[in-house]
């Protein structure tokens, strides 16, 4: 994970000494090379080798806000204009985000704070605001 593609609000996990944890970004400091994190507890600043991503998974989306609809080829999971698609049930293997005309394909897992961002380029509302 490179420190630039971490944004204020975005989910990730942290190893909070020896404690996994998930957190939201709060700040990054390019200049320290560390992440505030707020880890449910408090917030706290983490040097990027204690940050790592939460993989999106159908749990995830679901705590995001989205809506499950089975499709024929794959499960599209909604949220306002805002799609993604994955091949199964449970198979984020490779996926496919749309909005409006903007298409993103995806030939990896993604992390729930890269769709974070895809959102936020794509829509330019940051997920937790968007309906």
């Amino acid at each position: 994970m490179k420190l630039t593609d971490l944004k204020a609000g975005d989910w990730v996990r942290i190893d909070d000494e020896g404690v996994n944890r998930e957190g939201t970004v709060v700040r990054v400091s390019t200049e320290d090379h560390e992440v505030c994190i707020d880890n449910g507890i408090q917030e706290f600043w983490y040097s990027l080798d204690h940050v790592y991503g939460v993989p999106l998974n159908e749990e995830q989306l679901m705590r995001l806000g989205f809506e499950k609809k089975e499709a024929e080829e794959g499960v599209k999971y909604g949220k306002g204009a805002f799609r993604i698609w994955v091949p199964a049930s449970n198979d984020f293997s490779r996926s496919e985000v749309w909005y409006r005309e903007d298409r993103r394909h995806f030939d990896r897992p993604l992390m729930v704070h890269e769709l974070q961002n895809a959102h936020l380029q794509m829509t330019k509302v940051p997920m937790d605001q968007a309906g």
